[in-house]
């Protein structure tokens, strides 16, 4: 059961590559990106802690893959405005952006 929940866990951590089409609807009806990845982070510890029944453990990693989708098209277009600020800076360019590997 162990594994599963570490499972799980490492799956929300880096289930934010995926997208869905519903993502830009979900952003507005997301308090702000601060708060939705404080409550991913406390999803996380509870489906850590072992001590929630199945039903409830997956009803949480929905949610978890919900905020972290949303999470991930956040930073997307939060990415997005930087390279258009740094375009209309004559002496940036947008390559000099760094993107870390996933």
């Amino acid at each position: 059961m162990i594994a599963i929940i570490q499972l799980t866990c490492f799956i929300i951590r880096n289930i934010m590559a995926k997208k869905t089409t519903s993502i830009n609807e979900d952003i507005a009806q997301v308090p702000s990106f601060e708060a939705s990845m404080q409550e991913l982070e406390q999803i996380v510890n509870r489906l850590e802690s072992g001590e929630l029944p199945l039903e409830e453990a997956l009803n949480e990693f929905e949610h978890g893959v919900h905020l972290a989708r949303v999470g991930q098209k956040t930073l997307q277009d939060a990415e997005q405005r930087v390279r258009i600020l740094l375009k209309e800076d004559d002496n940036s360019a947008p390559d000099e952006f760094i993107q870390e590997a996933e």
